[in-house]
């Protein structure tokens, strides 16, 4: 398993990040200005987005795993590399994502603790409805870890 740094044509990867992230334009906002990482395991398994959003706090904006290979660990394994990568360089990661049922508990698991709320972030921002374990998304619940 090798991770592999992103630097030209990101949007070949444009399928995966839509599995985080379902709205193109959304991903266009942060995918220039962010560093882009691939999990590599015969195969391009994962993908990891980060972005520096000042004081000390570095975000995950999208990580995605393929369909057919969640839950075999590569999604933290993906969160394991970026915390030591930057762990010199930032006092926090921090995660946005739907209040959903599949997301907040694996955060979770992988550490991060909810920090705060950015209401009707989902209405206000796609143009669609997005939904994810059969609850509509409205609210953005950011998480955070201390690395």
């Amino acid at each position: 398993m090798k991770f592999i740094e992103i630097a030209e044509n990101k949007k070949q990867y444009l399928d995966l990040l839509l599995l985080a992230d379902e709205q193109e334009s959304m991903i266009d906002k942060y995918l220039d200005r962010g560093t882009m990482y691939a999990l590599d395991d015969d195969g391009i398994k994962a993908v990891c987005v980060v972005t520096d959003e000042k004081n000390g706090i570095l975000e995950i904006k999208n990580i995605a795993v393929r369909p057919d290979c969640q839950r075999k660990g590569y999604g933290k394994q993906l969160i394991r590399f970026i915390r030591n990568k930057y762990k010199d360089f930032f006092a926090i990661l921090q995660v946005g994502t739907g209040d959903s049922p599949l997301t907040i508990p694996f955060y979770e698991s992988c550490g991060f603790h909810k920090s705060h709320i950015i209401k009707n972030f989902f209405l206000d921002n796609y143009d669609h409805v997005i939904c994810e374990g059969g609850k509509q998304l409205v609210d953005m619940v950011y998480l955070q870890m201390k690395i």
